[in-house]
């Protein structure tokens, strides 16, 4: 484990290589699981607000599914807000690209530039998913079996998690903070 500023930060994602290939998962992530991805308490207004802004690029089920249920679902287990599913199956805030891959119909309005709001934290992050632990925040790589070919990829181009994730990475914590991990990995991991 690695220790920055408060973040508890596993080895594994030095260790472990991804890049994701959407060709061939079609963006499973946003489709499958038993609940909704994590949205932080400070997300929470900008879904909310910024929500005629990206209404457009999601599928009428989506819509429906968060006007009835509300931006996100409380979860009691996990004690944290979760984006709302579509009848406990893909993500609200799911759309399809022409191809049938799975995207972020948020996503899909910032990149063209209809809201300021990329999309929660934890699905940037992905595969790496973050806990607290009371001061400190674990930062941890999740293996899931439907990531496989992204797996695959990253082992083919060797890149490693966090470089994958060199933007979300910087969005949640800064520059400083992915410069040490970098810096870390040169150090100790790279070859």
């Amino acid at each position: 484990m690695l220790v920055v500023d408060n973040l508890l930060v596993s080895e594994e994602i030095f260790e472990n290589e991804f890049v994701c290939n959407l060709a061939k998962c079609k963006g499973e992530c946003c489709v499958a699981g038993d609940s909704g991805a994590p949205v932080r308490l400070d997300e929470l207004k900008s879904l909310e607000s910024e929500f005629e802004n990206y209404k457009t690029y999601l599928t009428d089920e989506g819509i429906e599914s968060i006007e009835k249920n509300g931006f996100t679902i409380y979860d009691e287990e996990d004690k944290t807000h979760k984006t709302t599913l579509i009848e406990g199956g893909p993500c609200a805030y799911i759309n399809y690209d022409e191809r049938g891959i799975a995207i972020c119909g948020i996503e899909r309005a910032y990149l063209d530039k209809k809201t300021t709001y990329r999309k929660p934290i934890s699905c940037h992050l992905y595969p790496i998913r973050v806990s607290n632990l009371g001061e400190l925040t674990a930062v941890n790589y999740e293996e899931w079996d439907i990531c496989s070919d992204a797996c695959q990829l990253g082992k083919e181009l060797k890149v490693p998690v966090y470089r994958f994730l060199k933007e979300p990475l910087i969005r949640a914590y800064g520059e400083e903070v992915y410069s040490t991990l970098d810096a870390y990995f040169q150090q100790n991991c790279s070859q």
